[in-house]
């Protein structure tokens, strides 16, 4: 306990690590349980490829700050993903390994081609999975990410009523008058936004179990929407403020500690819903 303390108090970047991920842990949780009943879930596992790519592009072009060219390529290829997935020709999980696969093999190749570091293996590692970089932050990036996940969860607030709509029964929303496809456009949107910060905390090969596994834990207890959000939640912060904890002091990778913290706790819930013997309002 009196290393932690210590720890906290003496390094900044250990605080703007545990700022960033539990805040992006939150955005992911909330959005979570929408994808994973809509069975989208897939779709932040292409998304983060899409981000890989773009990143690794922007790197050899020469941007300072990366982000401010991935975001607006990851929202764009949402959004082409969210369209395509509605043709009858390309279906949903086909443009996802399209899109996916080919931003993921095209960003590895070009950092190959055009690289101008000395250690090509290290910096793609980084990326993939989220080694160091939630523990280089600027100051500029923690209130860039603070500033986007108060805009996450303010729009999850003020949409709630309608994301539960098309959530559950998305041609009855489109009956009584919900635009469920502008809804539809928002999660996108709002996915591609959550996908491009969580890259600094888990990486883009791991990013898909800030969305899956708190809401999966989530629903082994409780079956309410709004209850399995909001266990989601604190599920998912809990679990990223223990990952980056356990990482710092013991010295392993960030994102994959928080995913092997994520599975344990899968476990523990999964059990404990048996024991239970169901799940509770």
């Amino acid at each position: 306990m009196n290393e932690l303390i210590y720890t906290l108090t003496t390094y900044s970047f250990v605080r703007y690590a545990l700022i960033v991920g539990v805040l992006i842990a939150l955005c992911s949780s909330l959005l979570g349980v929408t994808l994973v009943l809509k069975r989208f879930s897939f779709i932040g596992d292409g998304l983060s490829h899409v981000a890989f790519g773009a990143m690794a592009i922007a790197t050899i072009i020469g941007i300072t700050d990366n982000m401010l060219f991935t975001m607006p390529v990851t929202i764009i290829c949402a959004v082409m993903l969210l369209r395509t997935g509605q043709n009858t020709k390309i279906k949903g999980d086909a443009a996802v390994a399209m899109i996916s696969v080919g931003s993921l093999a095209i960003g590895y190749l070009m950092m190959n081609i055009f690289s101008t570091s000395n250690n090509l293996s290290g910096d793609v590692c980084s990326t993939l999975f989220g080694s160091t970089s939630i523990l280089t932050l600027s100051v500029f990036e923690v209130w860039l990410c603070v500033a986007l996940s108060v805009v996450v969860v303010v729009l999850f607030i003020l949409f709630y009523n309608k994301i539960f709509a098309v959530t559950f029964d998305e041609n009855f929303a489109k009956a009584t008058g919900v635009h469920s496809e502008y809804y539809n456009l928002l999660i996108a949107v709002v996915i591609a936004v959550i996908i491009v910060l969580a890259m600094n905390l888990v990486g883009s090969l791991l990013i898909s179990a800030l969305v899956i596994f708190p809401a999966l834990s989530a629903m082994r207890i409780f079956k309410s929407f709004k209850s399995v959000t909001i266990c989601s939640a604190v599920f998912s912060v809990v679990c990223a403020f223990l990952g980056i904890i356990i990482s710092v002091l013991e010295g392993t990778p960030v994102g994959s500690t928080i995913v092997a913290v994520d599975i344990v706790a899968f476990f523990a819930f999964y059990f404990l819903g048996a024991v239970l013997g169901g799940r509770v309002k």
